[in-house]
């Protein structure tokens, strides 16, 4: 793996409990293939060729299905303790690295090179420690909201359960793609605590830590809504089939 390349890390660490089967989400199939390699396959045309992807439930089964594919790396969640532990696990594959760090969801089929493109084209134009890949959703809940300052700079991530009112009102969402520079999510990460009711550490808690370090931070709107397709359920999951079977049609 190149050092000044931008990295991925995929989170695949997940159980997906409301999916109803014991397989692990990421290896559900959508238009033929498995949910996470949509999501390597964008990175790939994205230009992010070097990737971490993070494994603990049912963790034998992710690696043998990607074990071929090159220029992959795993990393072990050994407890599901949240997004921000996830990438922790994944900090010893950072060592040494000095490009940027690009992090995903193995579950978000749907995500699309330009969506990866842009992001770390705009922390390399702004020089910031962090960009947060948005949205404007026309349904935002159960997502996180983007808090902005009245100068339009962000201001944090809010959660839709410890959103109040006003909050709730916002549109522009949380889509769980991100870029940052390698030092700068060292840092973050570093810090994290799990001070909340899940007793979890947050990966969105990140880009609040930086700011409060005085570092900068920027939200992009540059993810399209059907980006925000999710799958947790069997539903969602023929959902997301479809469209995605759609989009292969019009190629």
């Amino acid at each position: 793996m190149t050092t000044s390349k931008p990295i991925a890390i995929i989170l695949a660490a997940g159980k997906g409990s409301r999916m109803g089967s014991d397989r692990p989400k990421v290896l559900f199939e959508a238009a033929g293939k498995p949910l996470v390699r949509w999501v390597i396959d964008a990175l790939d045309e994205a230009g992010v060729v070097d990737k971490i992807v993070v494994v603990g439930y049912q963790a034998e089964m992710v690696q043998e299905k990607l074990s071929g594919l090159p220029n992959l790396v795993f990393a072990m969640q050994q407890v599901q303790r949240g997004t921000g532990d996830a990438v922790r696990s994944a900090a010893a594959a950072l060592v040494g690295r000095t490009g940027p760090v690009v992090i995903v969801t193995g579950d978000s089929p749907m995500l699309r090179c330009e969506s990866v493109r842009a992001i770390l084209e705009h922390l390399e134009h702004t020089q910031a420690a962090c960009v947060i890949g948005t949205t404007f959703s026309k349904n935002p809940a159960g997502l996180g909201r983007i808090v902005r300052n009245t100068d339009g700079s962000f201001q944090k991530i809010i959660e839709e359960r410890d959103a109040d009112a006003e909050e709730k009102r916002l549109t522009e969402v949380n889509m769980s793609t991100y870029a940052f520079r390698v030092e700068d999510l060292l840092f973050a990460i570093d810090k994290l605590t799990n001070a909340n009711a899940a007793g979890e550490y947050y990966l969105t808690d990140c880009p609040l830590l930086l700011l409060e370090a005085g570092k900068h931070v920027e939200a992009l709107a540059c993810l399209d809504e059907s980006e925000a397709l999710s799958v947790n359920t069997l539903e969602q999951l023929a959902n997301v089939d479809a469209a995605l079977t759609a989009v292969r049609r019009k190629i």
